[in-house]
């Protein structure tokens, strides 16, 4: 959540900034001022009447220790009147505070200068690419169909369990998954990442600080009888352990890493774009999340995408970075560098990952904040990113590397699946 003294004082910035984002409220950020002005002026008013109210208490107190008790009795009326106006105000304020919070919960985060201007994903840049596209024969198939020849995955019996998009995987295909996982929480804790095993649950609050609510709770589950959210991915838990946190700025970066089933209801979502692992209800995927420095946040924001590339890499997957534009940008996001990996057999592009800064938005949310050397309080900024999400892995992984032996494993999984091939 942006804070109201940085829009004050940079509104013209903040307007060309949201605009950058396509946001569709621009008059909000005057309305934003306008109602802050109100409850700025409805405050100093009731600070002169609370002045007032004490100054008269110790008149009445002198007043009748001499003996005046008219004088008194007269003046305890007027502490009788001004206290019903300072209710007044207290009423008043609260009801000017809740508005200005709720108008600056629908605005989003400013995206950063570096950010493409642009509205739809075709407007994103390529930043860079790797590894080989592959050359496969006529007879390829997507991974739907090898999934159901090779028996990795049972859609059917998913759909009978609970309902589509909730895939069951079995046999090979649930020890690709385990492998797969495994990989990835090695290769993040062997980079200096805490690994945690978070709640799949998270409460109101939590959704709160990291932005999923109350912009995105038509794409979460919710638990209505106990009001709580499955969780859409293991950012929100893992970031809001430092929610209403103080930390030292000796403590900083703060680096953790978490594996976790994301739930999301994908509502709107058809087509043949969401055949087989391309869109799920439930799907798996390893989390990277930093707490860090202000001043450090966009030197780490590209140390983070270089640690993804890394094991993007790894897996011998031809992906390219991209860098969004702003009207492809999430709520929260000041910047998001995408990665995607290139499926063969569909000859299409599959996102696998998004690395964003937040900067403060997230933390304002949650008082998540640092103490520096000369004890001043500050927010943090937090970033976080995918490495990795698992269903466009897996298709990769299969439709990248089918050959008349079987689906050859990149090398850095032969130990964590038992064999370099699924035959």
């Amino acid at each position: 959540m942006l804070q109201v003294n940085h829009i004050r004082q940079h509104t013209e910035l903040v307007k060309e900034r949201l605009a950058v984002k396509h946001f569709p409220e621009p008059t909000l950020v005057d309305e934003v001022l306008a109602s802050d002005d109100e409850r700025r002026r409805v405050q100093q008013a009731n600070d002169e009447l609370l002045a007032r109210r004490n100054q008269a208490s110790r008149e009445i107190g002198a007043m009748m220790s001499t003996g005046r008790r008219a004088e008194a009795d007269a003046l305890k009326a007027e502490v009788t009147a001004l206290k019903e106006r300072i209710e007044d105000n207290e009423k008043k304020l609260a009801t000017l505070e809740t508005a200005v919070r709720e108008m600056l919960q629908r605005i989003p985060n400013l995206p950063y200068r570096e950010v493409p201007v642009g509205r739809t994903p075709e407007d994103n840049v390529v930043v860079r690419s790797g590894g080989a596209l592959p050359e496969l024969t006529s007879t390829a198939r997507p991974h739907w169909d090898l999934i159901r020849e090779l028996d990795l995955v049972d859609f059917e019996t998913g759909a009978k369990l609970t309902g589509s998009g909730f895939p069951l995987y079995k046999g090979r295909g649930a020890r690709l998954q385990r492998a797969l996982i495994q990989y990835f929480l090695d290769y993040n804790t062997e980079a200096g990442y805490t690994e945690y095993i978070p709640p799949y649950l998270v409460n109101e609050a939590s959704a709160y600080g990291t932005g999923q609510l109350p912009d995105k709770e038509g794409q979460m589950y919710h638990m209505t009888e106990d009001n709580l959210y499955l969780i859409p991915t293991a950012e929100v838990p893992v970031t809001n352990i430092y929610r209403d946190v103080i930390l030292k700025a000796s403590d900083l970066p703060v680096r953790m890493t978490a594996h976790s089933p994301c739930f999301r209801r994908e509502a709107g979502s058809f087509g043949k774009d969401v055949r087989g692992l391309n869109r799920v209800h439930q799907f798996d995927k390893v989390e990277i999340v930093e707490l860090v420095h202000p001043d450090t946040s966009y030197e780490v924001l590209e140390r983070m995408v270089t640690h993804v590339e890394g094991l993007v890499a790894s897996l011998g997957l031809p992906y390219r970075i991209l860098r969004l534009c702003g009207g492809d940008m999430g709520f929260a996001s000041a910047m998001t560098y995408d990665f995607e990996i290139y499926s063969a057999a569909q000859q299409r592009w599959l996102e696998v990952s998004s690395v964003s800064n937040f900067e403060a938005f997230q933390a304002n949310r949650m008082k998540a904040r640092f103490k520096d050397a000369d004890g001043k309080i500050h927010l943090l900024h937090t970033l976080n990113g995918s490495s990795l999400a698992l269903p466009r892995i897996m298709a990769g992984l299969l439709e990248n590397n089918q050959t008349a032996d079987g689906i050859m494993l990149p090398a850095v999984l032969h130990r964590y699946f038992g064999s370099d091939r699924i035959a």
